[in-house]
């Protein structure tokens, strides 16, 4: 399976304002962009975090994209999928009136949490292991069911606990043209970090500036070994 992260950024490396406030910082082109992006995928993946910030998500909406899919036997959107531990979301969000194929990733716990409410075609059940998911098992069932291209659009405790596991290949960084600051602002990939020397390495694919902003294309060169990796 190959797995892109899919993120804008402010200059300083932030996902989001110190509110985590959805970013509404990006601009038309990024848009157009991120749904070229999803257009390719068979499946994206976000967190909880991410959809009660917007309570929607990206539904493809151009022609161009959608007889794109149609041409390639894709059906006109990408299966989204809601990863939740908890299974604590609100099935009145206007996401679930969105046309869109719709998952639930979660534990035994969340998958009970969430119970009967409407809103999810399928549920992915998996355990967790100190504190993150399984995820060799998700990834499993996901290629199982035919996904082939994931494209993960955050936030930063999802990428940051995709790349400790070793299932991201590339990386799709908007760099936009505003500074964000503070400490308690999200980044790309949070959670405690990596030290340096077991960092995952990057090569750069491509580099595009578009106005007051910068399409970074990244391949992950060095995957880092779940069993050496030190948090720092």
């Amino acid at each position: 399976m190959q797995t892109t992260v899919i993120l804008a950024m402010s200059a300083d490396g932030k996902i989001a304002d110190t509110a985590r406030s959805p970013a509404r910082f990006p601009s038309a082109h990024d848009k157009a962009h991120l749904e070229t992006e999803v257009a390719a995928m068979d499946g994206v993946l976000f967190g909880a975090q991410t959809l009660r910030a917007y309570k929607t998500s990206l539904p493809i909406k151009s022609p161009q994209l959608l007889q794109q899919r149609q041409q390639h036997g894709q059906p006109p959107q990408p299966v989204h999928i809601v990863c939740s531990g908890s299974g604590d979301l609100d099935w009145q969000w206007r996401f679930f009136q969105q046309p869109l194929p719709r998952w639930l990733l979660t534990t035994p716990s969340g998958s009970q949490n969430w119970g009967q409410k409407p809103g999810f075609e399928r549920q992915i059940v998996v355990p967790a292991i100190a504190g993150s998911l399984n995820w060799a098992i998700v990834f499993e069932q996901l290629e199982q069911s035919g996904i082939e291209k994931l494209g993960v659009l955050g936030g930063g405790s999802l990428v940051a606990s995709l790349l400790k596991a070793g299932y991201v290949n590339e990386l799709k960084l908007t760099i936009c043209p505003l500074l964000l600051g503070g400490s308690q602002a999200p980044t790309p990939v949070e959670g405690s970090g990596f030290l340096a020397q077991l960092a995952p390495r990057l090569r750069l694919i491509s580099c595009q500036p578009v106005a007051d902003e910068v399409f970074l294309h990244y391949r992950l060169e060095i995957f880092p070994d779940p069993g050496k990796i030190k948090l720092g």
